[in-house]
């Protein structure tokens, strides 16, 4: 039994990261600012009350982990809004960046004493994030701070390697979450996390680092 730590894990692809590592026998801690009853009907470690872009709140969950070994850390947690350049909003784009580019970096820093030699570290990315992949513009706040978080997945890749530590730089794929109001287009969480377990199983030293879509795709920066 491996013991994964993932963030955001209240509901859609968080959720069924839970779900999943669950089904395979791991132990799962679950965390989140408000568990839903879905998450509570799992029966997983919950760890509520979490909001990452709080210094005191990371060291608070990390004192309730009490040096616990972790094998897996997988950081999903991440906000969506919409900032065009019509609608340019300074505060949302600060808001994302603390969420989904600074609040990761952080919590890894927080938790490096507690990951070991073969523990694995995931980042939930998007291809938003992709520059040579920017073909339709806008959402400037959402695919800037998924730029800064694939970069920062690169140089955890870096700095944790002599550790024994791998990074997954991961897209979930289009999926039917609340985030995109499941667009019907999408892919179900179910498949989407299917597909992401098999990049996490799959990494290793050597791919550490790599940016990857959950069907196994290799994603341009």
């Amino acid at each position: 039994m491996k013991t994964f730590l993932v963030t955001g894990a209240n509901r859609g692809i968080g959720l069924e990261y839970c779900r999943q590592l669950q089904q395979r026998g791991e132990q799962v801690i679950a965390v989140c600012r408000t568990p839903s009853p879905e998450l509570e009907a799992l029966g997983v470690r919950i760890e509520a009350g979490v909001d990452l872009t709080r210094e005191a709140a990371v060291a608070d969950l990390v004192d309730r982990l009490a040096g616990l070994p972790l094998d897996g850390v997988i950081l999903n947690a991440g906000v969506l809004e919409a900032t065009s350049l019509e609608h340019l909003d300074p505060d949302s784009l600060r808001r994302q960046f603390e969420v989904n580019a600074l609040a990761p970096l952080r919590l890894t820093h927080a938790l490096l004493p507690q990951l070991q030699r073969g523990s694995k570290l995931v980042l939930m990315t998007s291809r938003m994030g992709s520059i040579d992949d920017n073909t339709s513009g806008g959402s400037y706040g959402y695919r800037m701070s998924k730029v800064a978080l694939n970069m920062a997945g690169t140089s955890l890749a870096i700095d944790l390697k002599p550790r024994g530590i791998a990074v997954a730089i991961l897209h979930p794929g289009l999926v039917r979450t609340r985030m995109i109001n499941f667009n019907p287009q999408g892919i179900s969480p179910e498949e989407s996390v299917r597909g992401l377990l098999a990049r996490i199983d799959a990494l290793t030293l050597d791919n550490s680092g790599s940016f990857w879509h959950a069907n196994g795709e290799r994603l341009p920066w």
